[in-house]
């Protein structure tokens, strides 16, 4: 913009007065030792001074190169060298409010011409090339020199003039450009995007093009949080001869600052600290968050519990030698279809302030890391973040995880453990930060879950990357009839819920018991109790309790970055016992479990633990943390389902039993033992009522047949006790036989011609 002389002289006069009454001399001469070049001024200041801010956030072109001139007189006045370098200084602004703080979104036409500051994260950058200041030209036939100034779009003073190189001066006479006396400036271009929390669903996000210039470049790199503050201008469009009426935009920045950690971060009132102690010293704190995590979902309890751990996080640590110990936990689901894997992923979206969700057909593995990509104007080469270093600190949700390539699959080895994204391609060497967790929910190989087969056959994917997730759960349907009625009632209850909104009747049961307050700054801490919707209250009030969305957020905001638990001796003892007593345990395993026993995993139970110290706003980790860890691993490596479901049908088989033959199945007590009418033996009291072959599940039977043919084979044996038979089978099966059991099952081997049972010997016949 073309500002006469006039004005900008009294622009000056008055930023001259500002710059002395408002203490920016010290600034300025602070900015002289450091050797810097920009001069940053508050806003609020500039409102509070003769009403300049305003008119600044209005006009700001009228305002920059007075700004600047003036800027540049006092540093001159104070250090007479600053003058003889020939440096102009510059001036960035800070402290900009509303209505000129805005997201790449909110930036409308309506701000083109002014200053704004957009807060976004940047997703491309530019490599950093010279633009032309001043150009210098000799003549070798007259020898004299000529100068020729150049500006375009994004200066601040003056028109913009033409971008040509003179080749011959008025008279004709050739003319030779003198390169070393010059002048240049840095100048690079970024393109940022709309954080993608804050991104309306279902719609593409919104980017804006910046353009930075001499100090500014390189002051942020893709995946950055950052604000920039400039002033929105348009471009001229470069079609020739008619034009459509659209310009393209651009952010002529002034100043670069990275957003805080905590821009994101909920507000604490004196209630929800209060809250969040108190929930903190109840026994029964992690199955509350637990359950409090998706309800909506039936079952899944100690998945849940993971989860909760993982948005927790462990402790990240930096070595002096330079190593990265990540603190992020990576989990993963495998199981059969329709059973809330994806719904799971979900529920951790909508609580992690941070999250990004992909899928593994539509996901490449540039697109999951960073990429290299050609700019459309200039044909350069610029670098591109993907999804894992946009969710820096944050997480990231990987639904079918089973479709991804097997290539694109590699590409994420370094980020789930390096937790950096390393770029060396088309002459661009770089690393970006990646500090994510990962979820990922997949399909076994085959569609379902083989139960025939091991865990590692069923998911097949190498232990070089099932080693990188910390837990691995694998998630079965269960044809179980009381299960199954239990799920069906717990949805219909969804389904047949209606919300206050929906013109339901959402009373409230229990009054104030559960903590609420007034105060409009407090979240409610329990969902309020509604029968539809929790089904039939028990005695037991407790079970029925469910923390909010909000106070949930909180609750694990406020105990990931408020507490940084240390390790205890204890507790690092216990670790070292169970990591090897899992070593051991996975050597001499039967059947293998769902994740190789490596080193890492003793960094898991660390990271484990040190989530559980978090959850209960411990600074130290102590054995109750390493024992909950514990449990929640060993759930995850051996899969107990199977064993559960095999439990409840043997309880019901014998309670069929006790039904049809009471008089067998009652049992005298103690005091009565050895009397008239009692005919059982003293040592037969405490022992489980014996099952015949007929009487044990078909899985049962199963599992003694490959128990028992396997033993045979492995040893090459022909004939055994039945002893020996009893002690081998029940080391090899997680739920015993009785001696009676293993003697009615080889009866029935001996009717189907297998073996041959004499004088307590078995011979194998096959």
């Amino acid at each position: 913009m073309d500002v006469s002389e006039e004005v900008r002289a009294a622009h000056k006069r008055d930023l001259l007065k500002f710059i002395e009454n408002c203490g920016y001399k010290e600034d300025i001469e602070s900015m002289i030792k450091r050797e810097g070049r920009r001069l940053i001024v508050k806003m609020s200041d500039l409102h509070d001074f003769d009403g300049l801010g305003p008119r600044i956030l209005r006009n700001p072109s009228e305002y920059m190169q007075s700004f600047c001139d003036a800027a540049t007189e006092v540093a001159n006045a104070i250090n007479s060298k600053y003058s003889q370098r020939g440096e102009q200084v510059l001036v960035g602004f800070t402290d900009i409010f509303a209505p000129h703080r805005v997201s790449p979104r909110d930036l409308l036409s309506e701000f083109i011409g002014s200053m704004v500051c957009v807060e976004g994260i940047v997703t491309k950058c530019s490599l950093v090339r010279p633009k032309v200041v001043k150009s210098v030209h000799f003549c070798p036939t007259t020898g004299s020199f000529t100068t020729r100034e150049y500006r375009d779009i994004t200066s601040n003073m003056g028109l913009p003039t033409g971008m040509v190189y003179p080749t011959r001066d008025e008279n004709g006479n050739l003319l030779v450009t003198e390169y070393g006396l010059c002048k240049y400036k840095d100048h690079q271009t970024l393109s940022m995007q709309e954080v993608p929390e804050n991104s309306a669903p279902g719609q593409l996000p919104r980017t804006v093009d910046i353009i930075v210039e001499d100090d500014l470049v390189d002051s942020c790199k893709p995946g950055d949080r950052v604000a920039i503050v400039g002033i929105y201008k348009a471009l001229p469009g470069k079609s020739k001869g008619s034009m459509n009426g659209v310009f393209r935009t651009v952010l002529i920045a002034n100043n670069v600052y990275p957003l805080k950690k905590e821009a994101n971060a909920p507000m604490y009132s004196s209630a929800d600290v209060k809250h969040i102690n108190e929930i903190s010293k109840r026994a029964d704190a992690f199955d509350l968050l637990g359950n409090s995590l998706a309800p909506s979902i039936y079952g899944h309890s100690w998945i849940k519990k993971a989860v909760i751990l993982l948005m927790l996080g462990g402790v990240e640590k930096n070595l002096k030698n330079g190593t990265h110990l990540r603190g992020d936990i990576n989990m993963m689901m495998v199981g059969d279809p329709s059973v809330a894997k994806s719904q799971l992923l979900r529920a951790i979206m909508n609580i992690s302030p941070l999250a990004i969700s992909t899928t593994g057909r539509g996901s490449s593995g540039v697109g999951l890391t960073a990429a290299v990509t050609s700019d459309q104007e200039t044909g350069e080469r610029r670098l591109e973040a993907g999804a894992m270093v946009l969710a820096d600190r944050g997480v990231v949700c990987i639904d079918e995880f089973d479709k991804m390539n097997d290539t694109d699959r590699v590409a994420i080895h370094e980020v789930m453990e390096q937790q950096t994204v390393t770029i060396a391609k088309a002459g661009i060497h770089a690393s970006l930060n990646a500090r994510c967790s990962v979820v990922a929910a997949a399909n076994p190989i085959y569609g379902t879950y083989d139960r025939s087969l091991t865990p590692t056959k069923n998911i097949g994917l190498p232990d070089s990357l099932l080693s990188r997730f910390d837990l691995l759960f694998i998630v079965m349907d269960q044809m179980d009839p009381d299960i199954d009625r239990q799920i069906s009632e717990h949805v219909l209850r969804m389904h047949r819920y209606r919300s206050e909104l929906d013109g339901g009747d959402a009373t409230l049961d229990g009054g104030s018991r559960h903590g609420r307050e007034d105060e409009a700054d407090t979240t409610a801490v329990y969902v309020k109790f509604n029968r539809m919707l929790h089904g039939k209250k028990t005695g037991r009030r407790q079970k029925h309790d469910t923390l909010t969305i909000e106070f949930l957020k909180k609750y694990i905001h406020y105990a990931k970055h408020r507490i940084q638990p240390v390790l205890t001796d204890e507790a690092s003892e216990q670790i070292a016992m169970a990591y090897a007593e899992l070593r051991n345990s996975s050597s001499s395993a039967k059947t293998g479990g769902t994740l190789p026993i490596t080193a890492r995993t003793l960094e898991t139970i660390i990271r484990l633990s040190t989530a559980h110290a978090k959850l209960k706003l411990s600074r130290k980790v102590e054995k109750p943390d390493v024992e909950a860890a514990l449990k929640v691993l060993n759930f995850a490596i051996y899969h107990k389902e199977l064993t559960d479901m095999e439990e409840r049908e043997q309880e019901r088989e014998s309670n069929r039993r006790r039904d049809l033959h009471p008089s067998e199945s009652g049992r005298p007590d103690s005091g009565t033992a050895g009397k008239e009418g009692s005919t059982t033996d003293a040592m037969e009291i405490d022992d489980p009522p014996a099952q015949s072959a007929s009487d044990l599940s078909p899985e049962r039977i199963e599992a003694f047949k490959s128990s028992f043919n396997q033993h045979m084979r492995s040893n090459r044996l022909d004939d055994i006790s039945i002893e020996n038979v009893e002690e081998a089978v029940n080391s090899r099966v997680e739920v015993g036989f009785s001696r009676q059991e293993i003697v009615s099952l080889l009866e029935k081997l001996q009717n189907e011609g297998i073996v041959m049972v004499v004088n307590g010997k078995v011979y194998m016949t096959v």
